[in-house]
């Protein structure tokens, strides 16, 4: 693939607006590829240079003949993940689920979502 092509692939750009001691000004990532990141005075100009960030990440991986990230997507992710709690919290969660008439897989899932 040429830069091109990739740069019409659709990576996930994640943006945050930021105040901190440099002032005012918006920040954003590549998610899929580590280190391709930028920031600009507006959204306008972030969005340009994480534009231009992107593509010089692409043109230097390219040059070294390294692998380069396709975006995610969600055929990539199952739905599913384990997590392991206290005992005490398990128990208060299933109580509750318990008393909202919910499976614990459903009450887990809305305070989640929430």
């Amino acid at each position: 693939m040429q830069v091109e092509e990739y740069m019409k692939l659709p990576y996930t750009r994640i943006i945050q607006e930021m105040n901190d001691e440099s002032g005012h000004y918006f920040y954003g990532r590549i998610m899929e590829l580590d280190g391709c990141q930028s920031t600009g005075d507006t959204l306008e100009e972030l969005y340009k240079n994480i534009n231009e960030a992107l593509e010089g990440y692409i043109e230097t991986k390219l040059e070294n003949n390294l692998e380069i990230p396709r975006p995610a997507s969600q055929e990539d992710y199952s739905g599913k993940f384990i997590v392991r709690v206290p005992k005490s919290l398990h128990m208060r969660l299933a109580v509750e689920a318990e008393r909202e008439g919910v499976s614990l897989n459903q009450y887990a899932l809305y305070k989640l979502a929430r």
